[in-house]
């Protein structure tokens, strides 16, 4: 197995004359199919066409992009498998001190907006070459949507990138359709019809059943219009039932074709086949390897998909909620590779994906009629038709437990605890306690409040409670001392002070000390996020409280760590404002005592928290 050319004279060395496509990617190369571009560039190698790897390159230089001249059917570009700005900051617009997909972890590698950037930076030398951008960043803005980070609607990232063509979701049929008719001598202007993409143009087809969206201009007038548009468009994420979408903006329309229909089982399988190194390129040892790859190194991706929903995720509109799986026979196939990496020490550390116990849709209409447009699966209860059964994916894990040389097979990736107690068998969950926990595992509740969580689209506060009783009951029977570490999110939207203090309860009730606490991020194309910035529950139009002011954020963030003597001041401030100053002194439910703490004495309160101007994103770090 060799890697993909890098330079000209990789090209060169493989009797190449010219690239079909250069590949422009905003991440390290790391030829692993947990990588968007490891698949995309094998997938269009399998289908006959060669590939140049240009990784980060220099963005100030535009003979950075020119490594392998012009390519004979086009460029394209990924900003990375994070996108660009989440990878660069923190809720709080804090750049980040490291970047795991950067060789040595060292940040800085990639400008903000990567894919903005690279694809103007190609057109300053490439005028009419086609240009093709996928990926989590561009598929997540593929239409206006709220950005947090300059605080304003975007418009577009295909108008914006000047790109021709936007691949959104996985990619791997649009991509290789999209290069049989570059090759076909079509012009880029004229490739309309291939599922899971969005072009650009100034006249719509009429023909085609089509929905208007509100305008770019509308959306930026009134925030009204972009709750409504976002809510068309999240009906419309579903490949059996959506219809094109046509954006107006300016004199131009964005139109959105419906996504690619779900991967066959076969199809899967021969992705994951591959021919990848399953490492980074060895141009990187000196630098100590690619960080990013030590989380995927040893697991098994085994499914595609979630049905779950969750507000504040992006997998809805990204991977759809059609769950696409491969067969056992190739995920047993790539385990036993596995086994003989010299790494390798026993330990598979993850065989999962977005949600590791989802193995099969959600029902069986869903492969045919696809999934419900107006009710979820598992929100705000299980669907009657929901097939609740771990059947399949206990028999795999059991498969991987005999392999020769494999000691142990964790399950890290999200378990859907409410999926779990609604099979009535529990069978699995016996034997994930038993089998494939290492120590504690680790779940999302989110929070407490039913109010918060409606907000969500998580299940109620009981299910958990009925679950972790659960949970600790099969762990006394066995005789084990697992824990549960639960994820925790402050600040989302319908989170009042009041709903704060009432996690902080529960956390005191729990005995549970959290080290860390995610905020709410506003990452685009989210419900949760749509929410945030108009601050309407875009599936019913109903206004929804949202925390937006720093200080506000950063006192529900320290009363899930109220045990922090830094956070007292906070804390303090939290509980006066709720008036819950019951909360306050020495009795056994109190969070606080009445008198700081020793270490604080002379300390005096934080000042407010505020939000650094926008325009100095990536341009000077902020102060802390």
């Amino acid at each position: 197995m060799d890697f993909l050319p890098i330079c000209k004279q990789d090209m060169l060395d493989r009797g190449w004359t010219q690239c079909d496509f250069v590949y422009v990617i905003g991440d390290a190369y790391v030829d692993h199919p947990s990588f968007g571009h490891a698949i995309i560039s094998r997938v269009l190698e399998q289908a006959g066409y060669s590939v140049g790897i240009i990784s980060q390159p220099d963005w100030k230089n535009p003979k950075s992009i020119d490594t392998y001249g012009r390519p004979r059917l086009g460029f394209l570009v990924s900003g990375g498998n994070m996108d660009s700005m989440v990878n660069h900051y923190s809720v709080s617009k804090h750049r980040r001190k490291t970047d795991a997909f950067t060789p040595g972890g060292v940040m800085g590698k990639r400008p903000d907006y990567a894919t903005v950037v690279y694809c103007n930076l190609i057109r300053r030398t490439y005028k009419d070459v086609p240009i093709l951008i996928g990926g989590i960043e561009a598929s997540l803005r593929r239409l206006s949507h709220y950005d947090y980070w300059s605080e304003s609607m975007k418009r577009s990232i295909l108008l914006d990138s000047q790109a021709d063509i936007l691949m959104y979701g996985m990619g791997e049929r649009s991509i290789v359709e999209l290069a049989d008719a570059l090759n076909s001598d079509m012009d880029v202007k004229d490739i309309t019809y291939i599922d899971g993409t969005v072009f650009k143009t100034t006249a719509p087809d009429d023909s085609i059943p089509s929905i208007t969206l509100p305008s770019y201009d509308q959306l930026k007038a009134n925030k009204k219009f972009y709750a409504e548009s976002f809510r068309i468009q999240y009906s419309n994420c579903d490949p059996f039932t959506a219809k094109r979408l046509i954006e107006p903006c300016g004199n131009q329309f964005v139109v959105q074709n419906p996504p690619q229909k779900p991967l066959t089982q076969a199809e899967m399988d021969n992705i994951y086949s591959l021919p990848y190194c399953r490492t980074w390129h060895p141009s990187y040892a000196k630098a100590g390897g690619v960080p990013a790859i030590e989380e995927v190194k040893f697991s098994l991706v085994s499914n595609r998909g979630c049905f779950g929903a969750c507000s504040f995720c992006a997998l809805t509109f990204h991977q759809g909620r059609i769950i696409q799986t491969r067969s056992h026979d190739s995920i047993l196939r790539e385990a036993e590779q596995m086994v003989q990496d010299k790494d390798f020490k026993g330990y598979i550390h993850d065989v999962g994906g977005p949600t590791a116990n989802f193995r099969h849709p959600a029902c069986e209409k869903q492969l045919t009629k696809g999934a419900c447009g107006g009710r979820q699966c598992l929100y705000p209860t299980p669907c009657k038709n929901l097939r609740a059964d771990h059947s399949d994916y206990i028999a795999l894990l059991r498969k991987l437990r005999k392999i020769p040389g494999v000691k142990k097979v964790f399950v890290r990736s999200g378990i859907r605890f409410d999926y779990l107690l609604a099979d009535k068998k529990d069978t699995f969950f016996k034997e994930l306690v038993q089998h494939h926990i290492s120590g504690q595992l680790k779940v999302a509740p989110e929070h407490v409040s039913d109010a918060v969580l409606s907000r969500m689209g998580k299940p109620k506060n009981a299910v958990y409670n009925q679950f972790v009783d659960k949970y600790y009951a099969l762990n006394r029977q066995y005789g084990f001392k697992q824990f549960l570490v639960p994820y925790l999110m402050s600040s989302h939207p319908g989170s009042t002070m009041k709903e704060a203090v009432e996690l902080a309860e529960y956390i005191r009730d729990m005995g549970y000390n959290p080290e860390q606490v995610q905020d709410f991020y506003p990452t685009p194309s989210t419900l949760s996020t749509v929410m945030y910035y108009t601050g309407l529950d875009p599936r019913t139009m109903q206004q929804v409280y949202v925390p937006t002011d720093p200080h506000e954020k950063a006192m529900q963030r320290a009363l899930i760590q109220y045990r922090n003597p830094k956070n007292y001041y906070l804390v303090r401030e939290a509980l006066l404002k709720a008036h819950r100053e019951d909360l306050i002194g020495s009795g056994p439910k109190c969070l606080i005592r009445a008198v700081p703490p020793r270490v604080q004495k002379h300390t005096p309160p934080p000042p407010a928290v505020r939000k650094a101007p926008a325009k100095k994103l990536g341009k000077k770090r902020p102060r802390r």
